[in-house]
């Protein structure tokens, strides 16, 4: 596993496991799976109604607490300083942990900064170690940013070979927040294992063509999560750290770029 390490000296592991849309028993089944095979960095929010079945796997793995990397995120009903402090104890306990790694504001909403100033009171007290956002665009993120005292860890947003945002990473990467890589495989709505540039890609380093796909924004510093409940996705998703695509494979997938998001609702 390769790592990046964030503006306070946090090492965030490179490749996570999405959980959006897992629940109950198969969360916990595919958490205990994923750390089995490898996986240090567990991504969940309030909004996917699994943090507890998360807590439970997290529980009853046989990796130390601190050698894993937990993020959830609070969404619309924690759109107050309050509410925000509120959500963030929830969290602690729904995933029966001290301390969460990253919390996230999941949406640009209007609150965020009021929200964020509960953050970074939490990060104070250590009840999280990270803090950050989650969909911001370019001008969200500069005004977000121009209204806080603690500079956002990471911006998780919709990142992919169809929609990679070269020009938010290096706003963000000026500023020294980590973009991270939700829909990074783009959620089925593209069909990347037919992919002819990331297809013959693959045959050349003996990859498939999702693995080429993640490293491409992995090997931009982009960390990835992609949600899958199968192992053997699991393994093919985090076998990224034995080759490099070179210059050329690197402009070649480039050009796949349409520039618009995948997922209208993002607004960006």
């Amino acid at each position: 596993m390769e790592y990046v390490t964030l503006l306070n000296g946090i090492k965030m592991p490179m490749v996570g496991l999405g959980t959006w849309d897992l629940r109950g028993d198969e969360v916990t089944r595919a958490v205990l799976e994923a750390i089995d095979v490898g996986y240090r960095l567990i991504d969940t929010a309030q909004m996917y109604e699994n943090e507890e079945a998360i807590g439970k796997a997290v529980k009853n793995s046989n990796v130390a607490r601190e050698d894993l990397f937990i993020t959830t995120k609070l969404h619309t009903p924690f759109r107050s300083y309050d509410l925000a402090k509120k959500g963030i104890e929830d969290s602690l306990k729904n995933l029966k942990t001290d301390y969460i790694d990253l919390m996230l504001i999941h949406g640009a909403y209007d609150e965020a900064e009021e929200m964020y100033r509960a953050f970074e009171q939490a990060l104070e007290t250590g009840k999280v170690r990270a803090i950050g956002i989650s969909n911001f665009s370019i001008e969200r993120y500069n005004k977000f940013i121009e209204n806080c005292n603690i500079m956002p860890a990471v911006n998780q947003v919709d990142s992919h070979v169809y929609h990679p945002r070269h020009d938010l990473k290096e706003v963000l990467d000026k500023k020294g927040t980590v973009m991270e890589a939700w829909s990074c495989l783009t959620q089925k709505k593209r069909n990347i294992s037919e992919e002819p540039v990331l297809k013959e890609i693959g045959e050349v380093h003996g990859k498939t063509p999702a693995q080429i796909a993640l490293k491409y924004l992995v090997q931009q510093g982009i960390v990835v999560i992609p949600k899958t409940s199968h192992k053997e996705r699991m393994i093919e998703n985090i076998q990224l750290f034995d080759f490099m695509l070179n210059k050329d494979e690197m402009r070649r997938i480039d050009v796949l770029d349409e520039g618009k998001t995948l997922f209208e609702w993002t607004g960006h």
